[in-house]
């Protein structure tokens, strides 16, 4: 019997949520494999290595999505419309915690430990990709110090892969605005890993 995507895999993200929105789940199966990794990843980031936190905000996006199979409607590209629900469930977690920091990244083993066991890094990982383990934990604990509305910024290009555009439209700023946040993002994490090398 073969995979119960294998027909579906080629399809595009938005072929997809259509045809779960008409029933077929198989399609959300192939969705969800996407995207899964990268959207628990933003959250994962955003939450400072909280995996408990990540955990219910990122099952919170995915009940969302399922919620809105049938009202969906392809108006902008699906990774668009999905980082648009799941930056504003951090937004509303944020805030009904006052900003308050989740976890400590001074122990950046625990960092690593709480990164690998939520199954979000791996070879499809951006970041796992390209820097070796030691530096990837430097790099996730510098995020935390990167100020939220620059951090936001970074995590949605890196791990929604979304450009310039599609952030300023998501964030209601301008692409200059969208620019300077991760210049000063880049900025803040090349200064924090010299310091650290």
């Amino acid at each position: 019997m073969p995979a119960p995507d294998a027909d579906l895999d080629p399809w595009t993200d938005e072929a997809l949520m259509q045809a779960y929105g008409r029933g077929d789940t198989r399609a959300f199966d192939v969705l969800y494999g996407r995207h899964k990794g990268p959207t628990y990843r933003y959250f994962l980031r955003h939450a400072n290595g909280h995996a408990a936190t990540a955990d219910e905000l990122h099952q919170d996006l995915w009940l969302k999505v399922i919620g809105a199979r049938e009202r969906y409607e392809a108006q902008a590209r699906f990774a668009t419309w999905l980082y648009t629900l799941a930056r504003h469930r951090w937004v509303d977690h944020w805030r009904s915690r006052h900003g308050i920091v989740l976890a400590s990244l001074e122990d950046e083993a625990a960092v690593a430990q709480a990164a690998e066991s939520a199954s979000g890094d791996g070879p499809d990982d951006p970041l796992h990709a390209t820097i070796d383990e030691q530096a990837r934990c430097r790099l996730i604990a510098a995020l935390a110090g990167i100020p939220t509305l620059q951090r936001d910024a970074f995590l949605l290009h890196i791990e929604g892969g979304l450009s310039l555009d599609e952030i300023a439209r998501l964030t209601s700023t301008t692409c200059e605005t969208v620019k300077s946040r991760l210049r000063y993002a880049y900025r803040r994490l090349r200064a924090t890993l010299e310091d650290l090398g």
